[in-house]
């Protein structure tokens, strides 16, 4: 099953500043002293890549070496972060990984030099030094000539770090994790057309091909054979075999018709398809569908064939006597349920198509539930967004 949850992050909790060396003042203090060692180390390092990418850039080397100067930026960023985590109590998630677009040289270093973690951490390291040479002379000042007030001292200079490592170093929460999430849906919906298409040529080349190869030579053997004047029986066997041929052909392409997108579901609607659906089912299925208006067609599709896949599984793997699908709109999403009264055990691993379908819902920011204990009931919920049919 697989889910999809955002996480709230709460403003950080510290203790009070006030007249007490605690641990967390004295975390406070030694990271203020570092701050200017650290800082100088990360300035001299983004002056360094960006003068050297500069340079260079009249060259072929320059914006790799850019590029992978700020691949560097990231892992300053990530050890920056981790510090303020540690000293400062600063929760914070880290970005995601740099998305792959491509697989070429050009494609990975334009990938690099766009990315936006990079160049954040960049501007923190410049902004990084002045500060850093400042409160590294407050702090160092203050253990000596303002010591009782230096737990304030320190609490105020601190809370500005906090403030630059959420505003630079924190990842771009929802653009930047939806970003990293389209790019691995994105590779799903590609892998799964591919698989759709493969399946399509597969069945033409094995079936409907073949039947109408046979069709072809049947009925040019008959021909031959009624220009010979030899109008027998065998010629009526090979035409009525031939009539049997263009029968299951025409039968075969009408279920592969279905299978890339029926009819009945453009014409009627997601009632009527899945009542046809149900009745090609080895049990009875009771099909409710409570919807005041038909959502957009590819929403429809994936409804269908969610049920149409879950339905073959109660055929042949729940022992079920009787199942059911329920379809409702809950505010903007679909909700599709299918349930059976098997013997249960229904899983991701069980090699009954369910992770394909997991995968396949998630690529259209969808969700799937499995409840199936072992004894049963099966219930297996689908969620998909809901998009209005005039905006297809």
């Amino acid at each position: 099953m697989t889910t999809r949850t955002a996480v709230q992050r709460g403003p950080d909790r510290l203790p009070p500043a006030r007249f007490a060396f605690d641990g967390q003042t004295w975390k406070e203090i030694a990271h203020l002293l570092i701050n200017f060692p650290l800082s100088l180390i990360g300035f001299v390092y983004v002056v360094t890549v960006l003068f050297t990418g500069g340079l260079l850039s009249v060259t072929v080397i320059g914006l790799p070496v850019l590029a992978l100067g700020l691949a560097g930026a990231r892992l300053l960023g990530r050890w920056e972060r981790g510090r303020a985590r540690r000293m400062l109590g600063v929760r914070i998630d880290e970005p995601s990984p740099l998305p792959r677009r491509g697989d070429g040289l050009i494609a990975r270093v334009w990938n690099g030099l766009k990315d936006p973690v990079g160049w954040r951490t960049v501007l923190y390291e410049f902004i990084r030094l002045p500060w850093g040479v400042f409160t590294f002379a407050v702090t160092l000042v203050s253990l000596f000539v303002l010591w009782p007030v230096l737990p304030f001292i320190a609490r105020a200079l601190t809370n500005a770090d906090r403030a630059m490592v959420r505003g630079l170093l924190s990842p771009s929460d929802e653009l930047e994790r939806r970003i990293a999430e389209l790019e691995s849906d994105r590779g799903v919906v590609i892998d799964t057309a591919a698989a759709d298409l493969r399946r399509i040529e597969r069945d033409l080349h094995d079936g409907a091909q073949a039947r109408l190869v046979n069709l072809a030579m049947g009925l040019g053997l008959a021909k031959e054979k009624l220009l010979e004047g030899q109008a027998d029986d065998t010629v009526a066997e090979m035409v009525d075999a031939a009539h049997g041929e263009v029968k299951l052909a025409l039968q075969e392409l009408r279920d592969l018709a279905r299978g890339i997108h029926p009819a009945i579901l453009t014409d009627r609607g997601l009632d009527a398809a899945l009542s046809s659906v149900a009745s090609r089912c080895t049990v009875p299925v009771k099909v409710t569908v409570d919807l005041a208006e038909r959502p957009a067609a590819a929403v429809e599709g994936i409804a269908y064939f969610t049920v149409s896949e879950l339905l073959q599984n109660v055929s042949k793997h729940s022992g079920a006597r009787t199942a059911t699908v329920d379809v409702w709109r809950a505010d903007t999403r679909l909700l599709v349920q299918v349930g059976d009264d098997g013997h249960g055990g229904a899983n991701l691993d069980g090699g009954t198509g369910l992770a394909g379908l997991t995968e396949r819902l998630g690529a259209v920011d969808g969700l799937f539930v499995v409840d199936s204990p072992e004894g049963g009931p099966t219930t297996v919920t689908a969620e998909v967004p809901w998009r209005d049919r005039d905006r297809g």
